[in-house]
């Protein structure tokens, strides 16, 4: 079991193309608690996630990981699996080199990774595709392939932004099984929702964002249906984000 606080964010502002995402958001998550993320499109719920991380700066406030600040963060225990799989060259990229990066030390991959790589495949019903370039893929079989790489790292701190898009019931349910198993064993878990049934079971707390704020952190609310209407379609810029951080944290190195 892990000791001490896992994630610790503190009057953290995030701005972004001008615009003011994030406002004093303040977030602690323990060992083996999971977390929803929920709210409208827009209300800064992967913007929070992506600052967590290090992956886009923020412009107030402290985040903490592991009790360590981020420029000495521990990026090896934690696994974070974005909404979508990050741009790939030309070179095609097999299903099993994505999951195996995720195991990268020191630019050096141990002996047994393939195992490892192909077992955590496995667990998300993509065995059978380990050798199939992802370029080749759906969406929703990157998603598993993404999320496979996150979770072959057996993480302290596991991050998923929207995981289940795009993906069949039947590997929801394995997923969620899965998720269930590490939270038992004191990993801490971070998850951004859209709606709370397949993780409801499990769930210890939700933070409500709107516009950028936190308006509820506690137990989860009942869903709310005007998350749904036009006005709440409002989606904030991203940047491209880059190699350094998320390399790390979904495609392995050394920090």
């Amino acid at each position: 079991m892990v000791a001490g606080t896992v994630l610790r964010a503190r009057g953290v502002d995030v701005s972004l193309g001008g615009r003011r995402i994030l406002a004093a958001v303040d977030l602690t998550v323990r060992p083996g608690e999971v977390v929803a993320l929920l709210g409208a499109n827009g209300s800064g719920k992967s913007t929070l996630v992506r600052a967590a991380l290090g992956v886009v700066p923020t412009s107030a406030g402290e985040i903490r990981l592991f009790d360590q600040p981020l420029a000495s963060a521990p990026w090896r225990r934690i696994g974070y699996v974005p909404q979508r799989i990050p741009a790939v060259t030309g070179v095609p990229t097999t299903a099993c080199e994505v999951v195996r990066a995720g195991l990268l030390s020191g630019h050096r991959l141990r002996r047994g990774t393939r195992a490892q790589a192909v077992a955590a495949l496995d667990a998300m019903g993509m065995a059978a595709l380990a050798h199939r370039p992802v370029q080749e893929m759906s969406g929703g079989q990157q998603q598993r392939v993404l999320i496979a790489r996150a979770l072959v790292r057996e993480p302290d701190l596991l991050v998923l932004d929207e995981p289940t898009t795009g993906i069949d019931l039947g590997t929801i349910e394995t997923f969620v099984a899965t998720i269930d198993r590490m939270r038992r064993a004191g990993t801490a878990v971070v998850v951004v929702l859209h709606e709370t049934e397949s993780f409801a079971a499990m769930l210890d707390r939700a933070v409500v964002l709107r516009h950028g704020r936190v308006v509820h952190d506690g137990p989860p609310p009942p869903a709310r249906a005007e998350h749904a209407r036009p006005e709440h379609e409002h989606a904030h810029p991203h940047p491209v984000e880059p190699d350094g951080v998320l390399g790390d944290l979904v495609g392995g190195g050394d920090a």
